[in-house]
């Protein structure tokens, strides 16, 4: 092994501030800083020069990651919403009964089942290899996480002014959910992935 290569010279590693965000606050996050740090070539993974199309095929099953994440709130915020409105009184009856709100409902159930469908098929390309696996994926981090949000917006609306308080869980998906539309690729990346692949089909 070329010794030049072998060690680590002069390193240091620091941590940056703690982030506060907005949501996604019970996992902390720096920045990792390293200076001068050489990494011997016996720990590179890949062949030199390779990194950049390694990380973004690593992306695909991060963007199924995510919008898995999102999947999970939605669920949980139909469930809120569901029986905020047949416990919440307006007038004398339950909000259960009002049409307007049985509808809003109705279409966000049916929205988290799409979502939920997409992400499955895009994980199935992925494990399968497929060549439409990329696409795929990308489409279901789009869709689900932007559906999934609106899901959890509507669920908080819901609530009234209930839904603003930090004694209900439903704020908390909402601020948690709104940065998948950002992880792992923009929505608006999303979109000129799929764009792309479908201009380029022969």
């Amino acid at each position: 092994m070329d010794r030049r290569h072998s060690s680590v010279v002069g390193e240091t590693q620091t941590f940056g501030k703690k982030e506060k965000k907005v949501g996604w606050n019970s996992q902390p996050t720096r920045a990792v800083i390293f200076e001068d740090c050489a990494v011997p070539v016996i720990n590179r993974l890949g062949e030199e020069g390779q990194g950049f199309n390694m990380a973004m095929r690593g992306l695909n099953g991060g963007r199924i990651n995510i919008a898995s994440c999102s999947l999970g709130a939605a669920h949980a915020s139909v469930q809120l919403a569901r029986d905020h409105l047949l416990v919440r009184k307006q007038f004398g009856e339950t909000l259960s009964n009002n049409q307007y709100l049985q509808f809003k409902l109705a279409e966000m159930a049916t929205k988290l089942v799409a979502s939920r469908l997409m992400v499955r098929e895009a994980a199935t390309a992925l494990q399968e290899n497929r060549s439409d696996a990329v696409s795929l994926c990308s489409m279901a981090k789009l869709f689900a996480t932007d559906e999934c949000f609106n899901i959890c917006n509507d669920a908080l609306q819901m609530h009234g002014g209930y839904g603003y308080l930090k004694d209900y869980a439903v704020q908390q998906f909402v601020r948690d959910i709104r940065v998948h539309q950002i992880l792992e690729g923009t929505n608006e990346v999303m979109r000129m992935i799929i764009s792309r692949n479908l201009l380029t089909e022969s």
